[in-house]
């Protein structure tokens, strides 16, 4: 189950890696435990402000609605 839901969340921060890249960012997939998923955002996202709101209406709302079980998405710096 668990690779399963990591491979999942993989698939959908593949869909959204050319919207980060075009603004000079990225992301990165830390870990899957138990329906939190932990992310780093790279470049231009890293320091960018705006990055929570980012990575809450846009990366959050994909995953929770994509992925069955994701709970949670936490930042990691």
């Amino acid at each position: 189950m668990m690779q399963e839901q990591t491979e999942q969340v993989q698939e959908v921060l593949n869909k959204l890696r050319p919207f980060l890249l075009r603004d000079g960012g990225d992301v990165e997939l830390v870990e899957v435990d138990e329906g939190i998923v932990r992310l780093r955002l790279m470049g231009a996202c890293g320091n960018c402000p705006s990055s929570t709101i980012t990575l809450k209406a846009g990366i959050e709302r994909a995953l929770m609605a994509e992925v069955p079980g994701v709970t949670e998405i936490e930042q990691v710096f």
